[in-house]
């Protein structure tokens, strides 16, 4: 039941609720009273043509206010609004407001008794996978037509891949594809620090849904994306914020700039995924920030950790491993870093998580496990001291065959390795037996 075609229905004469309410309530006209509110002519509603069960807020009343959250409630405004009417003064635009307000809220209650179950709950639509909601939560905005989502009496839908939310009747008007299979397909970053073309450039109008927009506001406002460096209208750019890559790669900068929608559902996406390796990208960032170097060193001796761990079955059943699960290239390799990472470094909280980590790890290998023990190493060069480990931070490790010595003694000695001097020396006994 539409709307739109009872308000057309009072508006021509064909249904007149002035005289209903009455009726109904066993009032006549001549008991309204006439001093109840002073006639207001800027109080006209110039937007009664409007929708106004999108645009406007018919749980409160136009004097006062109620809540109907419920069926029992949304009745209790209904007579709340029907005595109101005999109060105001007849005719007038106070009136006539609160008998548009009482249809609605009869509209509302019928559609709360008799719910609309005809909606698919899964749809397909531009690579986004629908899901129908059952919240009745009213503090959701559709991301298409910028409006509140009342969910109470409307069915509205929200992407499981991107989160993007609409109402039911704003599925067939979407035109940008779900941000997740950009990120499934193009998992890479803008690196370049907002790289603005201007709005000649895209003819004027928003980069998402073609609408004509200008600096001046005029016919609608043109604000531009941190991110992306385009321009979009108020109904693609909400003025969210959001931590630009490029900036924190480039600058170490990590204050929050306006981003459009779909840029921030992409950033949202791609917050963890590990695909900055900032030895290629600004390999000069190690000099100046001391909290990478740290962090590579940490995540260095970590990999050296992962032997030890994968061929010892108490450490297999203490899943010490999985500990690092949210973080799970920490355990493949030193290079990479997601924006996670960085933020996290920045401030401070992935130092400290790591070097826990770090700590029992060591604990284990070193005091807690004989067999992780046994694979230690003796220095061959002094021969003297405790059993080394190649994550020590006073050792050093044979690039060729990963020999662990200490460092003094390592760096002091000017003669080959003596493992790989060995192992060169048993590789040439080899071919000489062979021939004898």
């Amino acid at each position: 039941m539409e709307y739109d075609e009872r308000l057309a229905r009072f508006r021509q004469g064909h249904l007149n609720p002035f005289n209903r309410e009455l009726e109904e309530n066993n009032c006549s006209r001549t008991e309204l009273k006439t001093d109840a509110y002073p006639s207001d002519t800027n109080l006209q509603t110039a937007d009664r043509t409007m929708d106004l069960g999108l645009a406007e807020d018919h749980f409160s009343r136009p004097v006062g206010s109620f809540i109907a959250s419920d069926i029992e409630r949304l009745k209790q405004a209904i007579e709340e609004c029907k005595r109101l009417i005999l109060e105001l003064p007849e005719h007038s635009e106070r009136q006539k407001d609160a008998v548009v307000r009482l249809i609605h809220l009869r509209l509302k209650l019928q559609d709360l008794q008799d719910p609309n179950e005809d909606e698919p709950s899964l749809q397909v639509v531009l690579e986004h996978r629908f899901y129908k909601e059952k919240s009745k939560s009213v503090k959701q905005t559709c991301d298409k037509c910028s409006t509140i989502i009342w969910g109470l009496i409307q069915t509205w839908y929200t992407c499981s891949g991107c989160y993007y939310r609409c109402h039911s009747k704003c599925l067939n008007l979407i035109t940008k594809p779900c941000v997740r299979s950009k990120v499934s397909h193009q998992s890479e970053y803008e690196l370049n620090i907002c790289p603005e073309i201007g709005l000649d450039s895209q003819d004027y109008r928003c980069a998402e849904c073609r609408a004509l927009i200008s600096l001046r506001g005029i016919p609608n406002e043109a604000r531009q994306c941190d991110y992306t460096g385009q321009y979009y209208c108020s109904n693609c750019h909400w003025n969210d914020t959001a931590i630009i890559p490029a900036r924190v790669i480039h600058n170490w900068e990590f204050d929050t700039k306006k981003v459009c929608r779909s840029s921030l559902r992409y950033l949202n996406l791609m917050m963890s995924r590990p695909v900055l390796k900032l030895k290629e990208i600004n390999p000069l960032l190690f000099n100046f920030v001391e909290e990478l170097v740290e962090i590579r060193k940490l995540r260095q001796d970590i990999l050296l950790m992962k032997p030890y761990f994968i061929t010892c079955k108490e450490a297999m059943e203490a899943r010490l491993l999985l500990q690092l699960q949210d973080r799970q290239h920490f355990v493949e390799n030193d290079e990479m870093y997601s924006l996670q990472d960085l933020i996290d470094i920045y401030s401070g909280r992935l130092s400290c998580s790591l070097t826990e980590i770090h700590t029992t790890f060591a604990k284990h290998i070193k005091l807690d496990c004989e067999k992780c023990q046994a694979k230690g190493f003796v220095c061959e060069l002094c021969k003297e001291g405790d059993i080394l480990f190649p994550f020590d931070s006073h050792t050093s490790v044979c690039k060729d065959c990963s020999a662990v010595f200490h460092r003094d003694c390592y760096y002091d000695n000017s003669t080959t390795c003596p493992k790989c001097a060995r192992m060169s020396e048993r590789k040439q006994t080899v071919p000489d037996v062979c021939e004898k």
